[in-house]
């Protein structure tokens, strides 16, 4: 580290290991975070530890050592914790999963070196697997009792934490044209997705990322490579790709001898590692927050919102349609609210379009109930606010207009899924 201030932190929150990525402003490169002064010890267990003579938490790559050496408790299942509502029972203390998660993250981010994290802290981006909405509540939960800023925090999975590492590559340009591989280990387990521009014609240039084709490789070493031999051709084919990405404990070079060849061919580049989770965290969090080079690009995922939603209405004396919520955002951040003017109707209409075409539906919600008013004397507070990457909730208040017609005290809510909403 030779950085202090305005950190870009990312962070791999595996369900076995987590590491930390950092940029390096003087390198102008990301960087893995060594967690042993002098040594190349990248990982930690995603694991908490606790002496039973001692209050305090500790998280690091010497968690399982201080459990078997000195006893007290290990909490060995962060991960599965994260993702669940209730809380655990710890050495008589009932913790929730969220206080296990912030206690996790000081742990992990004092290897940072930085006394005063939040403050110094320019970003920090924690990417996991997958996104549930209660995963997604406990760390942002933790994230605020540390005493983090939203805008400081950005929660992404692998899917999206892949699109920002293959996209900072120096071949980006090369996306364009050709597709990249991504075969991710685990044990013998090989997943492939291809990530690909759905069409560089439209603005903003979409890009996907198929769904995954899974292969069981046997345990022999020498038929391992044969059988991954038949996974390559079987999804590779004869189409043009600018890279193809390694990940996963399961792959080693030492039986990929036929296989390495066969992913080198025709002049691919071919990247292997653990760290690109984190790497792509941290390079999601320079992006959002410094860099702005891909926003000609559109990343599509089941974490993100692919629907734009807006309303027709009367701005400054002309019509215009007003943005609710803008496509292409993690569906956490996706809340809006203002208060507006009904003029005559008894009902609101939304303007919905889905990324990347061109044709706009209406959806209605009726407010039942709705007092009978003058027109623009019903003053309407709405929220709305998604719970997952498919639902959002929408919350309509009665705010009356004044002295002269006081608020009835209605309340309409509505769970709307956009997708399925005027087939």
């Amino acid at each position: 580290m030779n950085e202090i201030r305005d950190l870009i932190v990312g962070l791999d929150f595996g369900r076995e290991y987590t590491q930390i990525c950092y940029y390096d402003r003087r390198a102008q490169e990301m960087r893995s975070l060594s967690l042993k002064a002098g040594a190349s010890q990248y990982e930690a267990p995603t694991a908490l530890y606790r002496r039973a003579d001692a209050g305090e938490f500790m998280a690091g790559p010497d968690t399982g050592y201080f459990a078997e050496q000195h006893g007290g408790e290990l909490i060995s299942d962060l991960y599965e914790l994260s993702g669940q509502r209730e809380g655990i029972l710890f050495d008589g203390e009932k913790l929730e999963p969220w206080n296990l998660i912030a206690h996790f993250l000081k742990g992990m981010l004092r290897f940072l070196g930085v006394a005063d994290i939040q403050r110094n802290i320019k970003c920090l981006a924690i990417t996991t697997e997958d996104l549930t909405p209660v995963r997604v509540r406990n760390f942002r939960a933790a994230l605020k009792e540390m005493g983090f800023g939203e805008e400081q925090c950005i929660l992404l999975d692998y899917a999206e934490s892949f699109y920002y590492y293959a996209m900072t590559l120096p071949q980006k340009k090369e996306i364009l044209n050709r597709s990249v591989g991504w075969y991710d280990f685990m044990d013998n387990l090989v997943l492939f997705r291809r990530m690909y521009v759905a069409g560089s014609a439209t603005r903003p240039v979409v890009v996907k990322l198929d769904r995954a084709v899974k292969g069981t490789l046997p345990e022999n070493e020498e038929d391992k490579d044969d059988a991954f031999c038949k996974f390559i051709q079987r999804t590779l084919g004869n189409d043009p790709f600018s890279s193809i990405q390694l990940t996963g404990r399961g792959f080693d070079q030492s039986w990929a001898k036929q296989s390495v060849k066969m992913l080198c061919f025709q002049k691919r580049k071919v990247y292997s590692g653990n760290n690109l989770y984190a790497r792509g965290a941290c390079c999601a969090a320079k992006e959002r927050c410094e860099d702005r080079a891909l926003r000609g690009f559109q990343f599509l995922s089941k974490a993100l919102v692919n629907q734009e939603v807006g309303m027709e209405m009367r701005i400054m004396g002309s019509d215009a349609c007003y943005s609710l919520i803008s496509a292409g955002r993690n569906w956490y951040e996706c809340h809006k609210t203002l208060e507006l003017l009904l003029d005559g109707t008894q009902e609101l209409a939304f303007t919905v379009s889905t990324l990347g075409g061109a044709d706009k539906r209406r959806v209605a919600m009726p407010l039942p109930g709705l007092p009978e008013r003058p027109p623009k004397t019903t003053r309407l507070l709405l929220e709305m606010e998604y719970v997952s990457p498919e639902e959002c909730i929408i919350t309509v208040t009665d705010l009356g207009f004044g002295e002269l017609f006081p608020s009835s005290g209605k309340v309409w809510r509505e769970t709307v899924r956009w997708q399925e909403e005027g087939r």
